[in-house]
């Protein structure tokens, strides 16, 4: 058993498929810093100082009832809360990873379309006499007469 599944483990999909989601975390890591330290900072001043990730509802109170300053803080008093600020950001990470994810399944598209192309067959020559670019079905050369051999 553990034979069969060393083979299993080391066959190439296995092994691809284990870098793919190492580099998927790594690159929603990125997205997420990307999203709370870079583009959210700017949204929330112009929209008047707002943190997006303090914003949250309080459902029930905690230990402390007062109005709280900060999700860490209303978190720290136990109280229920409901953080909508938190997932606005997870949604923008989330447009921001399936927009990347788009971009690079929509190059390989590309590429695969590309090398699935025939060579395109040539239409021009050039004439063994003048070298000037002539058409390939050409039995006289436009620029110096020169009567050519057909193939």
């Amino acid at each position: 058993m553990f034979k069969e599944f060393r083979e299993f483990a080391l066959k190439g999909n296995v092994v691809d498929m284990a870098v793919g989601i190492i580099i998927g975390v790594a690159f929603g890591t990125i997205v997420k810093s990307l999203v709370a330290d870079i583009i959210m900072p700017p949204i929330g001043m112009l929209l008047g100082n707002v943190d997006f990730s303090n914003l949250f509802l309080v459902i029930k109170a905690g230990s402390v009832v007062s109005p709280f300053a900060s999700l860490a803080e209303a978190q720290k008093a136990g109280a229920v809360t409901i953080n909508y600020g938190v997932f606005l950001n997870t949604v923008i990470s989330f447009i921001i990873v399936a927009f990347a994810v788009f971009l690079i399944v929509r190059n390989i598209n590309k590429l695969r379309r590309q090398e699935g192309k025939p060579p395109e067959e040539p239409t021009t020559k050039a004439c063994p006499h003048c070298l000037s670019t002539i058409p390939i079905k050409a039995t006289r050369c436009a620029f110096c007469t020169a009567e050519l051999q057909t193939d």
